[in-house]
């Protein structure tokens, strides 16, 4: 058993310690004075490739699986995995088995069954019995959309896919969302405002991702999301960031438009390849997404004038809520033992998943089996 001691607490925790707890001593309780640094939610990156991605290029290009540390070392206690271009060679079956092994190597991880193309790569017979009888799968994604990679999917398909979805949903309590990748298409969010106009299906289950890879898409992203949406800008390298806006950037702006902060997300893209292409569709410009864009991007909203309380929630509270996580995204009692101590310049110090230390003092603890080889 392990108590956390500090002078003073993030204060979404509603706790304030000003000596360590008298505990029975048959407890046999660990008591760590973090010395008045930050205690926090761990993070939960909504949006990565734990099987690897990329295979643009060829299969050389393929981005390996990713390891334990490389989220725990980000602050990263929650992990949501996708599929992307390459859904044939990578499936649900193998992201599901991914997720379970990071369950085993003490990560929460989830999924979501598809890929980017119709038809969806799905383990049973459909999404919607993926998200009812599959228990790592919690909805659909990433579905490309505007983008010269997808499927280009009919309104018709979208919204059925996006109906399987929903009612799996409510059958299970998961999320029930389509994750949607989106692409630098000239279209942008059109699929997406069509579907809401003209469907009886909440617009919270329309979750457009990457919004921030270019400005006129981040700009459709804003109206989009007076209509009830969630979305998530990507914390992009920042070699990666032109021609679009960096995730701290983004959210600033869309708060300042007057958008509703708690809908607002911020996903690594760990894993995932970061391609650019020419307008003849030639790769011209390659990189790898990682977790550890996300403790970077909350530094840089807390040194853009954030505070630290509001900052958190498009990496915690946000997630959980849009990813029906109620065990995740906030310390309060009750919640998953996740947490994240914050040394003076923000950067990850110590990460607890699920109760087990995985870094203390910046030093990884605890690797997945095979980075100990």
């Amino acid at each position: 058993m392990c108590k956390i001691y500090a002078t003073a607490l993030h204060r979404s925790s509603k706790v304030l310690l000003t000596r360590p707890p008298e505990l029975p001593d048959q407890l046999q309780a660990e008591i760590i004075d973090v010395d008045g640094a930050a205690v926090v939610p761990g993070f939960i990156d909504g949006h990565a490739h734990i099987n690897g991605g990329g295979g643009e290029t060829g299969p050389a290009s393929r981005v390996p699986p990713m390891v334990l540390s490389s989220f725990t070392r980000a602050g990263v206690t929650s992990v949501v995995g996708v599929l992307g271009t390459d859904d044939l060679t990578r499936n649900t079956q193998t992201l599901v088995q991914q997720a379970y092994g990071l369950r085993a190597e003490g990560l929460s991880a989830w999924c979501h069954t598809g890929g980017y193309h119709i038809p969806l790569a799905t383990l049973t017979s459909s999404a919607r019995s993926d998200i009812v009888f599959l228990d790592p799968v919690i909805g659909v994604g990433e579905l490309a959309i505007s983008d010269h990679r997808s499927s280009q999917p009919t309104l018709d398909e979208f919204l059925r896919i996006a109906s399987e979805a929903h009612v799996a949903g409510l059958m299970t309590g998961k999320a029930g969302i389509v994750h949607c990748h989106m692409g630098d298409g000239e279209r942008g969010l059109s699929m997406l405002e069509q579907a809401i106009a003209t469907c009886e299906i909440p617009a919270r289950v329309f979750n457009p991702t990457h919004i921030n890879r270019n400005k006129p898409l981040f700009e459709q992203a804003v109206a989009l999301a007076r209509h009830g949406c969630y979305i998530d800008a990507t914390a992009f390298p920042c070699e990666h960031i032109e021609p679009g806006i960096s995730a701290a950037e983004a959210y600033v702006q869309f708060r300042d438009l007057g958008g509703r902060a708690d809908r607002f997300t911020i996903s690594s893209d760990g894993g995932g390849c970061l391609p650019a292409f020419d307008r003849e569709g030639n790769l011209t410009r390659f990189g790898v997404g990682l977790s550890d864009t996300l403790p970077e991007t909350l530094r840089d909203l807390t040194d853009s004038g954030v505070p630290l309380s509001e900052a958190l929630a498009p990496l915690t509270s946000n997630v959980a809520d849009l990813l029906k996580l109620n065990q995740k995204g906030r310390l309060k009692v009750g919640m998953d033992a996740d947490l994240v101590v914050l040394d003076e310049n923000t950067g990850v110090r110590h990460v607890m998943a699920r109760g087990e230390w995985h870094v203390r003092d910046g030093q990884i603890v605890r690797r997945g089996m095979y980075e100990k080889v």
